[in-house]
């Protein structure tokens, strides 16, 4: 299964260096989100302060719509899905990947909106590890619900306007602990930020799980 997730991940990464979706769609789609959402609070630095978690993770949660968007695309031409059914490749092997490959794509894509909020709305992380541990749990979280949730809706046709309505309210708990767990880091307060991975932790395991046994089932129904 490891060795099926590894080629998956390495196949649709190539597919986005050769494409380049994420350089020049998904990341500039982000970093307008954060400037939009900055410019809707106004000028006033206090606000913008206290926003600036929410505005970070709002950015990140729809990016990940438009990420996983694309993954559903990759295998959308005809016959893709029964090929990838058809060559013995571990149905959980593919769900790993295509979530690996999903996330370390988002992980890029905090690092420049990570830059975007330290620059322009002046705010500065005082607990590194707390907001690196909450980036990397809620990654996770995040690829493992989306690609569950993109191979849910992989054979309808309206999948474009259909995921966003079945991920983000179910993307719900990782904007308010993530956005809990970088105010933290932003106040210095580790202890109270800490005890918002609670929830992201247990987020990212049941749906790396769930994914791993439900992916194959999907695809069959799909």
């Amino acid at each position: 299964m490891w060795r099926d997730a590894v080629l998956v991940a390495g196949k649709d990464l190539r597919i986005e260096a050769r494409s380049r979706v994420a350089l020049w769609q998904v990341v500039p789609f982000a970093v307008l989100v954060l400037v939009l959402l900055s410019f809707a609070i106004g000028p006033d630095t206090a606000p913008l302060h206290h926003a600036a978690p929410g505005i970070f993770w709002i950015a990140v949660l729809f990016s990940t719509v438009l990420a996983t968007q694309r993954s559903v695309a990759i295998e959308s031409g005809d016959g893709t899905r029964d090929g990838l059914r058809l060559s013995g490749i571990d149905p959980g092997g593919i769900f790993l990947g295509k979530a690996a490959a999903v996330a370390l794509q988002l992980l890029v894509l905090q690092l420049v909106l990570w830059a975007g909020v330290t620059f322009l709305l002046g705010v500065r992380v005082h607990v590194v590890w707390l907001a690196l541990v909450a980036s990397l749990l809620a990654t996770v979280g995040l690829a493992c619900a989306g690609v569950l949730y993109g191979a849910l809706s992989a054979g309808l046709r309206v999948r474009e306007t259909l995921l966003p309505l079945l991920v983000l309210p179910v993307l719900a708990p990782v904007l308010l602990a993530g956005s809990k767990a970088w105010q933290a880091a932003l106040e210095g307060n580790a202890h109270a930020g800490a005890d918002w991975l609670r929830i992201l932790i247990p987020f990212a395991v049941i749906y790396l799980v769930v994914g791993t046994v439900l992916y194959g089932p999907l695809q069959e129904a799909a």
